[in-house]
């Protein structure tokens, strides 16, 4: 039986040395890291893990203009106290199965080491798919629908937002198309007190891309030149491409507000027993994980919908 050192190699978790079981906390914490990696969001949001699998996560916030004149050897009694509020989450369980026959290994000119190359392919996909539910699960969604196995898991950022959100709806305005005033009307729906430099627009890259072009468009019609700090980042707020967000909508929000909670209870197994198994002559594998996607103060995200 390998020891959890054995199941680390080179900073990469593989199964090639796993016949069953659940992960150690720090098998665990290695494991989700190398799929947030793979994502564009995985660096910039907040990720925590839990032990149960429904609980609450802690908000703390502070009042402002809590300073107060002093009086010497005076004790007013004034007193100011952190403001604590919870969100709640419920994670979803998951898994990602797959297997591979003893042939390919055997003929494969990669041999053994080509069952840790697509563990290595499914946990980067893994991480993929989880980012795309993140942004776009809906739990509402019509059964038939394309991918509805898919994103019927669980309600992503884009419907949670819409419901208890500051939403912009630019489909009515110029029929969607781009220009400046998309992101000034995003920032004037934004509270000024999460206006504070931490914000970004998390958009799909071919909406940067449009907004590249119609600033070029725009120059060249003008004669002028093109700031490079208003195209990289308009009203000062710079652009995260963020591949999965759909090409119609954007989020203005400190991505430190989008939280992911994981648990401990990760599995990763893989057996080479039992009568499918002898008598396909293949390896099965399957990893077991469990999620939640929340928002922190769903006050400091404007969600931008209706672009063209």
């Amino acid at each position: 039986m390998p020891t959890n050192r054995d199941l680390m190699k080179e900073g990469t978790l593989t199964t090639g040395g796993i016949s069953s079981g659940l992960l150690q906390p720090e098998q665990a914490s290695q494991f989700l890291q190398q799929t947030f990696e793979a994502t564009a969001l995985g660096n910039v949001i907040r990720k925590e893990t839990r032990r149960a699998r429904t609980g609450e996560i802690d908000k703390i916030g502070i009042d402002s203009r809590i300073l107060r004149k002093k009086v010497e050897d005076t004790d007013d009694g004034y007193r100011k106290k952190p403001k604590f509020a919870k969100v709640e989450y419920a994670t979803k369980a998951v898994r990602l199965p797959w297997e591979i026959t003893e042939e390919s290994l055997r003929e494969n000119i990669e041999g053994e080491q080509l069952e840790g190359k697509i563990t290595n392919l499914m946990t980067t996909q893994l991480g993929i798919d989880l980012e795309d539910l993140y942004l776009n699960g809906d739990e509402d969604i019509e059964e038939g629908t394309e991918d509805y196995d898919f994103l019927k898991i669980n309600n992503g950022w884009l419907k949670q937002l819409q419901n208890d959100s500051h939403v912009v709806d630019r489909s009515q305005v110029n029929a969607g198309a781009v220009n400046l005033d998309v992101f000034y009307s995003a920032l004037a729906a934004m509270p000024d007190k999460f206006n504070n430099g931490t914000l970004r627009w998390l958009a799909a890259p071919s909406f940067i891309q449009k907004w590249e072009q119609y600033l070029l468009t725009q120059s060249i019609s003008n004669g002028g030149g093109i700031s490079d700090s208003i195209m990289k980042a308009p009203g000062s707020t710079p652009f995260i491409p963020v591949p999965r967000m759909p090409a119609d909508s954007m989020i203005l929000t400190n991505p430190k507000n989008l939280i992911v909670v994981n648990t401990y209870d990760m599995r990763i197994r893989k057996t080479t027993e039992g009568q499918e198994a002898i008598m396909k002559d293949k390896r099965f594998y399957v990893v077991h994980l469990d999620y939640d996607n929340i928002i922190e103060e769903k006050d400091a995200a404007v969600l931008i919908t209706g672009l063209k």
